[in-house]
């Protein structure tokens, strides 16, 4: 009998706020997170805006003696981390379930910051001058590393690296290990922190960034929109504590939602673009639903990955029309958020069981009008109350790499 696999904790950093709260009271209004980036002079780059975290203090989260070993991608997932098993009732759990709870937490780039300036410490001061702690604190599988040091988890440890798809591949690997009987319980999701000159530079000059609206940052993530001009970089967390069924059923947890379907492809098509028909997205979508046992018609609510690209988003909508039809209702939070890149995948499922624990489903912002193949109904402008009982989130990456989660009421 396959064992069931639900979600029992929450936690978030975005650019809407630290916190699960703050985050959704920004996203059900509305609210834009993009803003002129302050971590740099960007006087000379084509892009001058991010959705950076506005209100992140790591005292609260991470030991003076232990901030030098993390960069600030690691820094973040830690306080996901600490909220979702606040949240969970798993911040000291019994010693006897230590071996029994795992951590698989992704990001898509890792410590590029942390490389940036250990690279201009090398330059100007010499090779002595590194910090020992620069090679742990940029590797991805070291923010799964710090969390299971600090919680004492013994289980499965170990993190996912697929681009934009990350945190949702993330999702749905640690159900699967869960499903299987590696573990009852996994901590999973993802974080990113990569504004940083070399990375907003690099963006940028790939074509992929919006440019155009560095005078009207709030505007400028407009996903499905026909004057979109590409993405906007966000940073932040997102993970979510899963736990099989009857154990959560076991100590009394509260359940929030079922991770009901997992589906993954690839294009096989180009590094960059996904291929043109949607064949891939499709595919991932049809194994979620097919893994989750659910009609197409039965999913109330998609949650798009849609970053505002020119190409992308009208691929993933004549996807996303083919498999559930025209009246399904579509949002990209990413509108408000920016594109977590890593984190996306894990922020955007928990704006799944959001909709699903609350009955309310958030907004597209900057929609004015919505390019010729985009027929959708993309939820525009406004949050909407709509009765979700099964939701899905789609997040695909560079590469051509896609990720299909299907979350269900319980």
């Amino acid at each position: 009998m396959r064992r069931r696999v639900v979600v029992t904790g929450m936690g978030v950093v975005s650019p809407l706020g630290t916190g699960l709260a703050k985050t959704w009271d920004g996203l059900m209004n509305g609210r834009s997170g993009v803003r002129a980036i302050t971590r740099f002079d960007t006087s000379d780059y084509a892009c001058r805006i991010a959705a950076e975290v506005p209100d992140f203090n790591v005292d609260d989260w991470v030991n003076v003696k232990d901030q030098k070993k993390m960069d600030v991608f690691i820094q973040y997932g830690m306080a996901a981390t600490a909220e979702a098993l606040k949240m969970a009732g798993l911040e000291e759990a019994p010693e006897a379930m230590k071996d029994r709870i795992g951590v698989l937490l992704g990001s898509g780039i890792g410590g590029l910051p942390a490389i940036e300036e250990a690279y201009t410490t090398l330059k100007e001061r010499g090779p002595r001058r590194i910090s020992p702690f620069f090679i742990p604190s940029i590797l991805i599988n070291l923010l799964p590393g710090h969390v299971s040091i600090r919680y004492g988890f013994r289980g499965p440890n170990t993190s996912t690296v697929s681009a934009c798809a990350t945190s949702a591949h993330a999702v749905g690997d640690a159900a699967e290990m869960i499903r299987r009987g590696i573990a009852d319980v996994m901590v999973a999701g993802g974080a990113e922190s990569a504004v940083c000159p070399l990375a907003v530079g690099g963006f940028a000059a790939s074509r992929a960034l919006s440019t155009g609206y560095n005078d009207n940052p709030a505007a400028a993530s407009r996903p499905f929109d026909k004057d979109r001009d590409g993405f906007v970089m966000g940073e932040g967390a997102a993970t979510l504590i899963l736990e099989e069924y009857e154990h959560a059923k076991a100590r009394s947890a509260t359940i929030y939602a079922e991770v009901a379907g997992y589906g993954l492809s690839g294009d096989g098509y180009h590094m960059t673009s996904p291929a043109p028909d949607g064949n891939g997205a499709k595919r991932a979508m049809a194994m979620a639903l097919a893994d989750a046992g659910v009609a197409a018609s039965g999913v109330q609510y998609v949650n798009a990955h849609a970053t505002s690209t020119p190409a992308g988003d009208e691929i993933e909508s004549g996807a996303i029309e083919a498999t559930f039809g025209g009246k399904i209702a579509v949002s990209s939070t990413k509108s408000m958020t920016g594109h977590l890149l890593g984190a996306a995948g894990a922020l955007e499922s928990i704006v799944c069981i959001q909709a699903i624990r609350t009955g309310h489903v958030p907004p597209t912002i900057n929609l004015a009008t919505p390019s010729d193949n985009c027929r959708l109904d993309y939820i525009p402008h406004t949050g909407r109350d709509l009765k979700v009982k099964v939701a899905l989130n789609n997040s695909f990456g560079f590469g051509g790499t896609n990720a299909s989660l299907v979350f269900k009421e319980v």
